[in-house]
Order: structure tokens, then sequence, then C-alpha cells
């Protein structure tokens, strides 16, 4: 397809492109279908663990375990936002096809070289570096260009993207585990490295760049503050700013602050669910697998949800609920115990919608706030926010168990976050009305 603005499209064309839109959302929804399935890590580590025990002849006192892996994994985490951030610049100056197809090449290979590891040294590059800048090209690209095809639902698409990301987790584990029973765990690495390079690299022909300032037929745009501007123009409160400009915006400031505030009891209670379940409220390692999973569902439904209120209630409400309601699920953790496990269960499944809330409304929010056209850079610096949340949030929690023995004190840390995120929230407002 050519590229050039929609304005010059012919009302044919704009039809095409509206029905053509939900194409492309579906394949880029079975693209983070796949590259979820890095979450699926917690399967794989032991089976790892294992094998690299069996070939390096390793005494007992000496085996590697789970534990010794985790670093694969924080690393696969932590370069993601590197190549969501260079992706970003590529794919808003060449498009998204390309970065989605080198995405999937990483990825794919990353696990099925896995599969031939030997050291954890081969671990760290394969599955740490290229699964994870693999999931960070893709990641990025596929989520903000969903969202520019859906101006008129930037909450709900960006919802819907980022939901199926977050399924992942749910499906993928038990279709992993079977196959690591029956085949062992290299060869998993090379069948399922072999499918998400297949899916990924065949579903990203059908991804294609959204034309400058496309816009649905019959689409009333809104300013930030949920007023509609004329029918067929672009709402004036949004301005298309680039990275340089997005950061020297204070507003810019506080949103990825009320990211970090947010994400951080999420991926602090994410990474410990199982041990969490099991230590408070005393429930067995199938319980606890069962309310992981249960936190994975509702983080998946938050996502869906939040981000259909948001096109009708605005980012800012539903983020102040979404900071509300952490602190009544926090409430529900630090009350639970072997007695109150209903306690447990509410505050997991409060957590996870809250957690959800946020990854799915902040996609679209940083296209309304500034701009859709360079949204997939400015959302890969946005991540950053949730990077360091990732980091602090897990190492916090497991320092704090190991030296107090329990997770109290995390709760009251994550409700003090909570409370400035309460804070931002107003903030935010305030710099808003001023503009």
């Amino acid at each position: 397809m050519t590229e050039q603005k929609a304005a010059g499209y012919t009302e044919n064309t704009v039809s095409a492109l509206d029905r053509r839109r939900w194409l492309i959302l579906t394949a880029s929804c079975l693209i983070n279908l796949c590259i979820g399935s890095l979450y699926a890590w917690s399967v794989f580590a032991t089976p790892l663990a294992d094998k690299l025990n069996e070939l390096a002849g390793n005494s007992e006192s000496a085996a590697l375990t789970a534990a010794n892996l985790a670093v694969v994994f924080t690393v696969a985490n932590s370069v993601g936002p590197v190549t969501m951030i260079s992706g970003g610049w590529i794919n808003d100056k060449l498009g998204p096809r390309w970065v989605v197809f080198s995405g999937g090449i990483f990825f794919g290979l990353g696990m099925i070289v896995c599969g031939f590891a030997r050291t954890v040294p081969f671990l760290l590059v394969s599955y740490g570096l290229g699964c994870g800048l693999g999931m960070g090209l893709v990641y990025g690209c596929t989520i903000s260009n969903s969202v520019k095809f859906f101006p008129d639902k930037k909450g709900l698409i960006g919802g819907i993207a980022t939901a199926t990301y977050g399924l992942s987790s749910v499906l993928i584990p038990p279709v992993a585990n079977a196959m690591i029973g029956s085949m062992g765990i290299s060869r998993t690495f090379y069948v399922m490295g072999a499918v998400m390079l297949l899916v990924i690299c065949l579903c990203s022909m059908f991804i294609e760049r959204c034309p400058e300032d496309y816009a649905p037929r019959g689409w009333v745009p809104r300013t930030l503050t949920g007023v509609k501007s004329a029918a067929g123009t672009k709402p004036a409160a949004v301005q298309d700013k680039n990275w340089r400009q997005m950061i020297s915006d204070p507003i810019f400031y506080v949103m990825i602050l009320m990211l970090m505030c947010g994400a951080f009891s999420g991926l602090m209670i994410t990474s410990q669910a199982s041990p969490m379940a099991q230590k408070i409220a005393g429930m067995s390692a199938g319980m606890a697998a069962a309310a992981v999973s249960a936190l994975a569902l509702f983080n998946a439904a938050g996502r869906v949800i939040a981000g259909f209120l948001s096109d009708r209630l605005g980012s800012s409400n539903v983020l102040l609920a979404a900071f509300i309601l952490e602190l009544a699920g926090l409430f529900f953790l630090l009350t639970a115990s072997e007695k109150t496990v209903v306690n447990f269960i509410l505050g997991v499944s409060i957590m996870g919608i809250c957690f959800g809330s946020l990854m799915g409304v902040y996609p679209g929010f940083t296209a309304a706030q500034f701009g859709a056209r360079n949204n997939s850079m400015n959302y890969g610096i946005m991540f950053i926010g949730f990077a360091l949340a990732g980091f602090f949030g897990p190492t916090i929690a497991g320092k704090i168990i190991s030296v107090y023995g329990s997770y109290e004190k995390a709760f009251y840390i994550a409700g003090d976050l909570a409370a400035a995120g309460i804070v931002l929230v107003v903030i935010y407002r305030k710099k808003q009305k001023k503009k």
C-alpha cells in the first residue's frame, strides 16, 4: 500500500482500511500470544537445571537449581526496553512489518538455540538476549501500531493487544509442561521455537503501517478532557510530539512515575505469587499454581475492561480507580492467613485486575497524550517505568521475605506507592487543566 495521508484517500479506501485494521489487530494478537511465552520461564527452569547438572556431572551439593537460573529471566526482561525504543524508532520511520519480522527471527531462533544449551552463559545469550531482545522489538511495535489504527478505541485496543500477551502465561505453561514430559526439554525448545518463528514471521506479513492522520468513517474525536471536537477534525489538545519533545514535557515524568508506582505491586506479586500463596495462605503447591493462573486471568481481563472504560471515562479516571483498588487488594493480602484464605484469593484477584488495568490503559494513554505518530518510540521510553518496577518490585519482595520471613513490609511499601499514584493522578489532572 502506498504510504500517504488518510486525508488523501477516497471514501472507499478509508472503508477498506476500516475493515483491514481488524485483520491487522488479529495478526498482532497472535504474535503477542507467541512472545508472551517468555513468561513460561518457570516451566523451563527446573528441567533446564536438571539437564545442565546432568551434562556437567554436578554433585548434589554443587547442583544448579531453578533459582540459580533466575538471572536468565531477569536479563530477558531487562533488555526488552532497549529494543522497544530502538525498534520503535525504526517503526515510526520505516513501518512495523520488518521490525516484527526481525523480532520474530530473534525470538524464534533464541528459543531453538536454548535446546542446545550446556551452560548458564549459553542460556543468557540464547534466552536472555535472543528472546528478550526479540520480545522488545515485537511487543512495542504490535501494540503501538494497533492503537494507531484505532484512534476511536485506543484504550480498548491497547487492552486487547496487551491482554493476549498476558494470556500467554496461562495458555503456554500447560502446553510446554506436557511437551517437556513427552519429549524432553531440548526438543520442546526446538519445536516451540520453530512454531513461534513461523507464526510470528507469517503474521508479520499482515502487519502494515497506519497512514498518518487516518480517521475511521464516522469517528468524532475527543480531546484529552473528553470534550468532542468537530467531526472529522483532530483534537487540538493532542500534539504529535517526538521523544525529545515528550521528555521535555513535565507531564511525561508524572506519567512514567505513575506507571512505575502502579506496576511495582503487580510485578512484585506476580513474581512471588506461588510462594506467597504457600507462605501466607498455607496453600499446597497445586493450589498455589491455581492461584497464579487466577492472577494471570484477572490480569488479562483487567487489561480489556480498563481499556474499554478508558475510552468512555478517560484514562486518568480509570488509573485513579486502579490505584484505589490496589489499596483494597493490599489490605486483603495483609489480612490473609491460613484461616482467611478467601482474603488471599480476593487480594490476588484485585491486584491482577489493577495491574492489568495499568498495562491496558498505558499504550492508548501515551498516544492520547503525546500523539500517535511517534507512539512506538514514545511508548518504548515510557516503558522504562515498567522495567524499573520489574527490577525493584521482585528484588525488594525477595529481600524482605529473606530478612523478615514475612511479606508484610513489602505490602506496606506497595501501599505507599499506590497512595503516591493517587497523588500523581491528581497532579496530572491539574497540569492537564492548565494546558
